[in-house]
């Protein structure tokens, strides 16, 4: 008699059926599983989208300059916020690492070497010991919250010179009592002034095109020697839904601006003020094109100084050309202002 066929199953000890094959962990990121998935896609093929806008990003570092302001100035707009665009890239990593993409992962390189170029320089203290005398600039906000805290911070800082925007009503007899003592000699053109312990003479209004004065030159005698210092304070740029970034008058502004320190017959020169854009911003050329930025030169971070409850970009600036060499930059604590004041100290070469 025919015996029937029959399958023996052998079992482990402990009933565990070694006819499967056993189970093998992804590894790390399941990088054992990156070869095709369950649609036949191999890695390279998948995540294109991602890759995508890791160059779209990578892009937007190299070619910011050639964004047009033609609609909306969003040139400008990409330019004052450009080193937040590189919170893109962790953004991005997350979906390359979920579809286990290698094009979208190599992809993500490029922005993250373009921005390590555009700023990584600004990640280290770039400071450079002791200098001669130290300047001060500040918007202290026409609707300061405590003007009194605002005037001892500046009288504590030990600058020599202390620049002043949006100086307005009653508050502006408040920074004159108040500093008085620190700084024996100051001036005030419109709503922008300037405090000195050094004497000023040559005051003169500078033209920005607006129709009243938001900026002045003075001649300070230092005791190395006379400095031009220009105190200034652009137009406000605007978000408008019907306008995009509205920097028409700004720009304007600092065109005059630009032309008047151009003209300027001293070769020791500085500019203090809220200029309402960053040094990337290309409407500003005509004045960072021909000065030397102090917290680019001798800052530690980006330093930046605006909204002062959560700082997002660099709008105040200190600026300067001739022999005068910026040797540390920083802020100072916040205060009543919706601005950080912005401090520099130099060392004559």
């Amino acid at each position: 008699m025919a015996q029937a066929d029959r399958t023996e199953r052998i079992t482990a000890p402990g009933g565990a059926d070694d006819s499967a094959p056993a189970a093998r962990s992804g590894g790390f990121l399941g990088l054992r599983n990156w070869g095709r998935d369950a649609r036949g896609a191999t890695t390279w093929r998948r995540g294109l989208v991602v890759a995508a806008l890791a160059a779209l990003t990578a892009a937007l570092f190299a070619f910011h300059a050639e964004v047009p302001n033609s609609a909306g100035n969003l040139g400008s707009l990409l330019e004052t916020f450009l080193p937040w665009l590189g919170l893109a890239v962790p953004v991005l990593l997350v979906p390359a690492l979920l579809r286990r993409s290698a094009t979208a992962l190599l992809t993500l390189l490029l922005p993250v070497v373009l921005w390590a170029n555009l700023f990584g320089g600004l990640l280290t203290d770039r400071s450079g010991g002791k200098g001669d005398w130290t300047v001060v600039s500040h918007n202290v906000a026409a609707g300061n919250t405590d003007v009194p805290a605002t005037v001892r911070g500046l009288a504590a800082s030990g600058a020599q010179i202390v620049a002043l925007q949006e100086l307005a009503g009653r508050s502006l007899r408040s920074y004159e009592t108040g500093l008085a003592e620190a700084y024996p000699y100051h001036t005030v053109e419109g709503t922008v002034g300037l405090w000195s312990k050094y004497p000023i003479s040559g005051v003169a209004p500078v033209d920005l095109k607006m129709g009243w004065t938001r900026a002045f030159r003075a001649q300070v005698g230092t005791p190395q020697g006379p400095v031009a210092v220009y105190v200034a304070h652009l137009p406000s740029v605007r978000l408008k839904a019907e306008g995009g970034f509205t920097v028409n008058q700004r720009d304007a502004s600092a065109q005059a601006l630009g032309d008047a320190i151009e003209a300027e017959p001293l070769k020791k020169v500085l500019l203090l003020g809220d200029l309402n854009g960053t040094m990337n911003d290309r409407s500003l050329a005509p004045v960072t094109s021909q000065m030397r930025s102090a917290q680019g030169a001798a800052g530690d971070g980006f330093g930046f100084s605006w909204p002062a409850a959560f700082p997002m970009a660099r709008i105040d600036q200190i600026m300067s050309k001739g022999g005068l060499k910026p040797v540390d930059s920083r802020t100072l604590p916040r205060d009543g202002s919706d601005h950080l004041a912005v401090v520099a100290t130099y060392r004559y070469q």
